[in-house]
């Protein structure tokens, strides 16, 4: 009748099975009172009745799930039928098991071990005025009923304790995991953004700078050498079609068209010669060290840090020559690009702007960064630029792991 167990099919199993043994030993009581022929068959079966219904009261009354009080109460009056009823029939010392239950299942811990010993005692003092005599084998049945129901009952709500605390705990951990998840996806969008941003601007956003570049020289040309015009609308053509080539790939998230059919030397003897064909840039391509096979994200790291570095070096150098070197250095693989501009000051490098296109050397320094290596710069104003990205051969395995393009 406690709200809380009542909520558990065991517990409401447990209430109807002390339903039935109150009743049923209430019953005995009755019915051997009649076919024994004992004195005061009569009340016996009165008593037994009007016990019987002050029981059958307490499960119906709402405010006895909630307050002590009312269920002290209820409890009172069901005990006071029942000394009554055992002052009429030694066979009411049965009914004394099913309330020891209720005593330590209604009120508190200390109070109701106080009323199951106080039953006991009633208990045992009944039988043996019953018996017109006393001996220790009397107290043993209701001491051990007594001793039983305690165990039971305290063990049951010790387990319930601890089925409460881990319910408690599974709740928690399932709510833990469901932020975990969601900052997971949260931290998993950034990081595609992210990827997102370095590739765009390292192909599509390059190639249109580059288109650019070509229509603008093809623009200063016109007036004075069509053939020339027409040679940078040609190459601004074969730059579109490539360009379109790379977000076809990029979108199918497949191997960049650069490294399709060839090796990664190969990829960047040919940028360099596009390079130096579509710019006046005179780029030249170095091998050095005995080439091995490269995973594919190393191909592709490499590749974009190469191609992001002749972009910067075309847009904003001002240089006549720039230099590439691609060098496998046993367990790691080095890049270099190394050009005769206008240098910059690497301690005033202003942040990463998506609005002016400045993701280039952070995008670079990510992409190194991502395989376990590091990108160094090297510049000053008027003395060129020497920047190298080297890598390791077997990169860490990454939280994130590296998608190709």
């Amino acid at each position: 009748m406690n709200t809380a167990a009542a909520l558990t099919p065991t517990t409401r199993a447990l209430a109807w099975c002390l339903h039935l043994l109150v009743v049923g030993l209430l019953a005995l009581a009755a019915v051997r009172a009649l076919t024994d022929s004992r004195p005061h068959a009569g009340l016996i079966v009165a008593a037994s009745a009007v016990c019987g219904l002050l029981y059958a009261v307490g499960p119906l009354l709402p405010r006895l799930r909630r307050s002590r009080r009312a269920a002290a109460l209820w409890l009172a009056a069901v005990g006071g039928c029942w000394l009554a009823l055992l002052a009429l029939s030694p066979d009411a010392v049965w009914v004394a098991f099913p309330l020891y239950f209720l005593q330590l299942h209604l009120l508190s811990r200390r109070v109701g071990l106080a009323a199951v010993a106080a039953t006991a005692a009633a208990a045992i003092a009944g039988f043996a005025a019953h018996q017109h005599s006393f001996g220790p084998a009397m107290a043993i049945g209701p001491a051990l009923g007594a001793a039983v129901a305690v165990a039971v009952v305290w063990g049951y709500q010790a387990l319930y304790r601890e089925s409460e605390h881990r319910r408690g705990l599974i709740e928690e951990l399932t709510a833990t995991r469901a932020d975990l998840a969601a900052a997971q996806h949260t931290a998993g969008v950034l990081a595609e953004r992210d990827r997102l941003a370095r590739e765009i601007h390292d192909t599509l956003a390059q190639g249109l700078s580059s288109i650019q570049l070509l229509l603008r020289a093809a623009e200063r040309a016109l007036p004075q050498a069509p053939q020339h015009a027409a040679r940078h609308i040609d190459q601004a053509r074969q730059a579109a079609v490539d360009n379109l080539a790379e977000a076809r790939r990029f979108v199918a998230a497949l191997t960049p068209p650069t490294l399709e059919g060839t090796t990664l030397a190969g990829a960047l003897e040919r940028l360099c010669a596009t390079t130096s064909a579509r710019h006046r840039l005179t780029t030249r391509f170095h091998l050095t060290g005995d080439p091995v096979p490269l995973t594919t994200a190393h191909e592709v790291a490499l590749l974009r840090i190469a191609q992001s570095a002749l972009a910067n070096t075309v847009g904003h150098a001002q240089a006549s020559t720039a230099d590439l070197t691609l060098s496998y250095l046993g367990d790691h693989v080095a890049l270099d690009v190394v050009d005769d501009g206008r240098g910059f000051d690497p301690a005033r490098l202003p942040a990463s702007d998506p609005e002016t296109g400045g993701f280039g050397l952070a995008a670079m320094r990510a992409r190194a960064e991502a395989l376990g290596g590091a990108l160094t710069i090297e510049s000053a104003p008027g003395h060129g630029t020497a920047l190298a990205a080297q890598v390791p051969l077997t990169p860490p395995a990454p939280t994130q792991p590296e998608t190709r393009p």
